[in-house]
């Protein structure tokens, strides 16, 4: 990608009074919105089908995305039509970049405000749409926020038509806009490259983990029939046992209302339970005399134990790696070994793709499923020695840390190309590179 600072330049720029942009090239000029757009209020048409402006700034029929997660209206009060070339933006979703040009006919709810140039010739809606979606995502939109709804405003027609905006010359516009689709482009096809190659690393951590866990180091060592369909055959010197013989207890957490504070114990959800990880920055604390007064033992994870989740993505596992004070919901079951297991080899097991099917085909219950405990506790496994758990562990840690590595590098790139796809965005629509004819493709 070519360097953003490399770029060519205006000759001259000059002062405005835009508030969040310092500069403008000397022959743009600057007016409100209202004197470059009005808002269209058309009547629905018969054949009009929903469409809906999506948070990445993709405005297309509904059908043409995804049809769940909506909310229907039993009537369509105050519905419009919606146009092919339309800027829309969507009041309530604008902060967070819903804002852009539609590609289909069709209706919409009266949160939606679709815009049209107020003279032909004049404006191109889809550089407008890279401005407005600039605006949105650098929060200078949120920091108009005059309602109450947290992280978020209303922005309407109103507050568009308002604002002081850049106005380059018409084939300036289309210039930029052509040149802005063209490159996004190419970084979204290299990002999506990038984020396929993270995918296939994590496969590929995934299968070693599921093959040294469930066949050992040694290909050639002897295989037997393990007597248990989902397992398979394992090395002929490891043993198949019930889960609960190698743990002091197998339990699930609280179920009584407790306080939130600000700090304080832990108290961790099956949302807090990553794939091998468990998220505290984002979990929520408990009082110290609720902690000590309202939970059992069998509810304090310690260093060391086993936590999967039971409720909600089923059968995500991750190890207590810190003391401290900690409780879990009834939605994460804990696990605590009684010696006989390895709790690190324990948990990659359990994370191993037959003991992920295994836990999810025996969930119970009928809309919402859930692990039993019952259940989880009969649940068979393969186990080699206590020492060679650790040869196998030592090797994995070798393997999935370099992988670890590779998925940190690739996740860095795939970072970097954001933040320039953002920059660029940003420097083209308010001109501080100039877009030459030379730079958009033909």
């Amino acid at each position: 990608m070519l360097s953003i600072s490399a770029m060519p330049k205006y000759e001259s720029y000059r002062s405005t009074s835009i508030v969040w942009i310092s500069e403008l090239p000397q022959s743009w000029r600057v007016e409100k919105g209202k004197w470059l757009f009005v808002r269209a209020e058309r009547p629905v048409q018969s054949n009009d089908e929903i469409v809906t402006c999506f948070r990445d700034g993709t405005v297309t029929l509904r059908k043409n995305r995804r049809t769940e997660g909506f909310t229907n209206a039993l009537k369509e009060h105050g519905y419009q039509g919606i146009r092919k070339g339309d800027l829309v933006i969507h009041a309530m979703d604008a902060f967070a970049g819903a804002i852009g040009v539609s590609d289909s006919d069709g209706k919409s709810t009266p949160v939606y405000a679709a815009c049209i140039p107020r003279q032909e010739n004049e404006v191109n809606p889809e550089f407008y749409a890279y401005f407005l979606r600039d605006m949105a995502l650098s929060g200078f939109i949120t920091s108009l926020a005059k309602g109450i709804r947290e992280r978020s405003t209303d922005f309407r027609f109103n507050d568009f038509a308002d604002l002081e905006l850049p106005v380059p010359s018409l084939c300036e516009q289309d210039r930029i806009a052509k040149f802005l689709d063209q490159k996004n482009t190419q970084i979204d096809e290299a990002i999506a490259i990038k984020e396929q190659q993270i995918a296939l690393l994590k496969e590929r951590k995934q299968i070693i983990i599921q093959r040294a866990v469930t066949q050992g180091l040694d290909p050639n060592v002897p295989m037997n029939d393990s007597g248990v369909d989902w397992i398979g055959e394992i090395p002929a010197h490891w043993e198949v046992r019930p889960l609960k013989s190698i743990l002091n207890f197998i339990s699930y957490g609280f179920t009584n209302p407790m306080p939130t504070e600000d700090e304080g114990p832990y108290m961790l959800t099956s949302n807090d339970i990553g794939d091998g990880f468990i998220k505290y920055a984002s979990a929520r604390r408990t009082s110290h005399s609720a902690f000590k007064s309202k939970i059992s033992g069998k509810s304090r994870p310690q260093k060391g134990d086993v936590l999967v989740t039971k409720d909600g993505t089923l059968g995500r596992t991750a190890l207590v790696n810190r003391e401290g004070s900690i409780c879990i919901s009834q939605s994460v079951a804990l696990l605590r070994s009684n010696g006989r297991v390895v709790v690190e080899f324990l948990e990659m097991l359990l994370r191993s793709f037959n003991y992920q099917e295994k836990m999810v085909l025996d969930a119970g219950g009928t809309t919402i499923k859930h692990i039993y405990i019952s259940r989880l506790a009969k649940m068979k496994i393969a186990l080699p020695s206590l020492r060679e758990q650790s040869d196998i562990l030592d090797e994995l840690n070798c393997q999935i840390e370099a992988i670890d590595g590779s998925c940190d590098l690739v996740s860095q790139q795939t970072e970097k190309l954001k933040e320039y796809k953002t920059t660029l965005i940003n420097s083209a629509v308010t001109g501080k590179i100039k877009i030459t004819p030379e730079m958009v493709e033909a």
